[in-house]
């Protein structure tokens, strides 16, 4: 049977959602181990002016402890 943890994640981007979802995960891994899945939890944007600068995410990562 494996014990699954989830911890929340802030993460920003100015280029996507996307991109803010990728760089969460590939920072986060350089600590925790196991990674087997990320749920998006909110999705927002600073605009400014007419332009939308910074894409944020807040998510789950779920990981395996072994």
């Amino acid at each position: 049977m494996a014990v699954l943890k989830v911890i929340e994640v802030l993460s920003n981007s100015d280029k996507s959602w996307e991109d803010a979802t990728k760089k969460a995960v590939k920072e986060a891994s350089k600590t925790v181990k196991n990674i087997k899945s990320v749920y998006v939890n909110e999705q927002s944007a600073i605009v400014n002016g007419d332009d939308v600068t910074e894409f944020r995410v807040n998510l789950k990562l779920t990981f395996e402890v072994k």
